[in-house]
């Protein structure tokens, strides 16, 4: 007697006795979302994913990302598993250290402030290696992140920030290798479909509402994103001028799937106050392009970042960037006109990552500091000067420089002193990059529970919908370690698109 082994196994045995399969639509098409098609294929269901944006612009955020992801791993061996091609050569010149399950989930608590959700970050940590490594069975490629973790340390590549992996060829990369796997299992892409209403009350949803047309389902999963390049919601939420800030990601994720779930009854949930945004290039467009994913300006760390009063305005050196990037956007837009510039000398330019080699970034050069001042239109040259006098006065130059570890080397009696990595801006070249607001997601979304399922203002589970992705609140409040956004999303597109899968209808 044939008795199945797996769930898969089950789903296909059930199958054959009722002739049927559940079906799942699923709303979006990044990352979290097509982790969840792919989970519920291999599940068993059929599966429909409803893009927005036409083929040319699919993949939602995660197409504009670097690919890195935020994982918990106990040291090479583990960097092994999640890349098995890296050579010999690469792992012995390759100092990984270690990123403890402990330490991410004490990052993902502290940047909260410790309000994440206990039970989200529960399982964001525990399943992010498994998730990887499942991520990694359907197709996708992952490298050490070489080029934007690691500085080379007496010979030896060195990762710092506990971010040490990414995707090859970045998010087009990633969300390219899950088209094409969830392609292979039968999964239907539409694009071109806004999802307009959800069809159902606080109890229980059947289907969606897509451009006029009713389509019915078995299960319903929202990936869709947030509502960063929605305007209105982002003054109305966030506050004065956020209508000013370029949109880093997709232009497609306006909060219309978080509002149609709202309109049946669910929770809204986490920092609806709060955002993801960096530093990003003053040149660039509205909106952001997949062929210019590299207009962030990350690497502040390395320098010194001064507004239109020539004042710095925070520490560059309180933590690795992985930790303070995501609110900087923030920091600019409250600078007169909302924009500043970072300097570095020869030697932080040197050190600067592919992100500040784009062709129309807004980038100024001189040999002296005065000739760079008067390029920079807007800027007090007098107070800049001084600020760079003072700055470079103030440096304990006794103190090694390390920028892969948080090396203590500090100004002293400063009004805001940098923390670590200061370097004297004295070497020629001056390179200065204008830069101003970037918004890259929003921290507000909907409430769900450990099988991803969203709840309704009663606490309770609404039927057949589940949830993934940015538009999850509860997870990020004030700042976001990088990374963690495209791992949690994989984390609960994959237990999203199971549990839609295997689960009866209520």
């Amino acid at each position: 007697m044939y008795r199945p082994r797996t769930i898969s196994q089950f789903i296909e045995v059930l199958e054959q006795v009722t002739g049927m399969a559940r079906k799942v639509v699923i709303v979006g098409a990044g990352n979290a979302a097509l982790c969840a098609a792919i989970s519920a294929a291999e599940a068993g269901a059929e599966v429909v994913v409803l893009e927005r944006a036409p083929q040319r612009a699919r993949g939602g955020n995660s197409a504009f990302t670097g690919g890195c992801f935020r994982v918990a791993y106990d040291g090479a061996s583990d960097i092994q598993r999640i890349v098995p091609d890296l050579t010999d050569t690469e792992r012995e010149i390759s100092d990984f250290g270690s990123y403890p399950a402990d330490k991410f989930h004490a990052d993902l608590c502290e940047m909260s402030g410790y309000r994440a959700d206990p039970a989200l970050i529960d399982i964001v940590v525990e399943e992010s290696l498994p998730a990887v490594l499942w991520m990694q069975a359907q197709g996708v490629r992952f490298l050490p992140a070489y080029g934007r973790q690691s500085f080379k340390i007496d010979g030896r590549n060195v990762f710092w920030g506990g971010l040490t992996v990414e995707t090859a060829g970045g998010g087009l990369g990633l969300v390219d290798a899950l088209f094409a796997r969830a392609e292979a299992l039968g999964v239907e892409i539409r694009y071109d479909w806004k999802v307009d209403a959800l069809i159902g009350d606080r109890r229980m949803v059947s289907g969606v509402v897509a451009d006029g047309k009713t389509l019915p389902a078995d299960a319903v999963i929202l990936a869709a994103g947030g509502y960063h390049a929605n305007n209105e919601w982002r003054v109305r939420t966030l506050g004065p001028g956020w209508d000013l800030a370029k949109v880093r990601g997709s232009r497609y994720n306006t909060g219309n799937v978080i509002q149609a779930a709202l309109n049946i009854g669910a929770r809204s949930h986490g920092n609806w106050s709060g955002c993801h945004s960096v530093f990003f290039d003053a040149g660039a467009d509205d909106f952001g392009t997949i062929t210019a994913l590299n207009q962030q300006k990350n690497y502040f760390t390395l320098g010194i970042v001064v507004n239109r009063r020539g004042d710095r305005f925070f520490d560059e050196g309180a933590n690795f960037r992985n930790y303070t990037y995501s609110r900087m956007g923030a920091e600019i837009l409250k600078q007169p006109g909302g924009t500043g510039w970072q300097i570095f000398d020869a030697r932080g330019i040197a050190m600067l990552p592919d992100e500040y080699r784009t062709p129309r970034s807004a980038r100024f050069e001189a040999d002296t500091l005065e000739a760079l001042a008067g390029k920079l239109d807007g800027l007090d040259t007098t107070g800049f000067l001084r600020t760079v006098a003072e700055y470079n006065a103030a440096i304990d130059a006794d103190t090694p420089f390390n920028p892969a570890v948080l090396d203590g080397r500090r100004t002293h009696g400063l009004a805001i002193d940098k923390s670590n990595w200061a370097r004297a801006i004295s070497q020629p070249p001056f390179v200065a990059y204008e830069v101003t607001c970037g918004i890259t997601l929003t921290f507000g979304g909907l409430a769900i529970d450990a099988q991803a399922r969203v709840q309704n203002e009663e606490g309770s589970p609404i039927g057949n919908l589940y949830a993934a992705g940015e538009l999850v609140g509860g997870l990020y409040y004030d700042r976001y370690p990088g990374g963690a956004g495209l791992t949690s999303g994989a984390v609960f597109g994959r237990i999203a698109g199971r549990e839609a899968a295997i689960s009866s209808p209520t």
